[in-house]
């Protein structure tokens, strides 16, 4: 009986310590949230008011640098729907850095071909590239009016 009571003590305070434990970082804005180590892509002046129309042609993104190297990409906007990804830039400093971007960056100009726009899912190993790729097809898009 004594066992079970010092167990069931033991277990009770072991419970209480680990959620006592804080994250090792803090939560962010859900919608502006990226990763560590990926700059912030600047607001583009002249934007076009609400309600104008989009410009057609192909824009170009802004350069963004991440942990693993920059990205950025060209949009190509006819009548107000994305019809063309171009990357400009992706990390390959190294083989590995090559890899990622092999994979990600197609997988990630597929969805945004296909739902025209840059609110697209990250590639799952790949946050940092994928986080670079979206703020940079966002940034051309604003720069389109779309």
């Amino acid at each position: 009986m004594r066992r079970a009571v010092v167990t069931a003590a033991s277990t009770s305070t072991l419970i209480v310590l680990l959620l006592a434990l804080k994250p090792h970082h803090t939560a962010g804005p859900v919608g502006d949230a990226a990763p560590p180590g990926v700059a912030s892509a600047p607001t583009p002046t002249g934007r076009p008011h609400k309600g104008a129309h989009p410009a057609d042609g192909t824009f170009t993104g802004a350069p963004i640098r991440t942990t693993y190297g920059t990205v950025q990409v060209a949009a190509t906007v006819k009548a107000g729907t994305l019809t063309a990804v171009k990357v400009l830039r992706a990390p390959s400093g190294n083989g590995r850095d090559r890899e990622i971007a092999g994979y990600a960056v197609p997988r990630l100009t597929q969805e945004a071909l296909s739902v025209h726009s840059a609110h697209i899912d990250a590639v799952s190993g790949a946050s940092y590239t994928s986080a670079g790729y979206i703020r940079s097809l966002q940034s051309a898009l604003d720069r389109a009016g779309v």
